[in-house]
């Protein structure tokens, strides 16, 4: 949302050097606007298979995750450190990753961003329980 849309400009710039198709469906100003509804953009890419990641950001985090995992097949994360984003990947398959501008400076923010693109999936166990999770909700 507009609380992170000066972080969301260096993220993006960051996935362009380094290689990454981005699909910008956030806002394009730092006017105020309401974060459900990219939120909503970002999670219909992926439940229709035409994004298989996604980044959110906004001041903390916070609204951006809840909005998120309203929708069944995301899995959003909000991460603040490296440790959080390579267990968001490794054992929840996090399929969004969820930031807060105010929250994190913009050098951990892509140092976030750089180890959650940089871990896969363990499978095994932690499939069984990401799977409960579309299953109990």
């Amino acid at each position: 949302d507009h609380a992170g849309y000066d972080l969301k400009l260096i993220v993006m710039d960051y996935l362009g050097v380094n290689g990454f198709d981005i699909v910008d469906a956030g806002c394009k100003s730092s006017t105020s606007c309401d974060y459900p509804r990219f939120a909503h953009d970002v999670c219909e890419l992926i439940m229709k298979g035409e994004a298989p990641l996604g980044i959110l950001i906004c001041g903390t985090g916070i609204g951006m995750s809840m909005s998120a995992n309203r929708y069944k097949g995301i899995r959003a994360a909000l991460c603040a450190n490296e440790y959080h984003a390579k267990m968001s990947r490794a054992h929840n398959d996090a399929n969004i990753l969820c930031l807060g501008s105010r929250v994190i400076g913009s050098e951990l923010a892509l140092s976030i961003v750089a180890a959650w693109l940089n871990s896969n999936f363990e499978g095994d166990r932690h499939l069984r329980r990401v799977n409960l999770i579309d299953e109990l909700s």
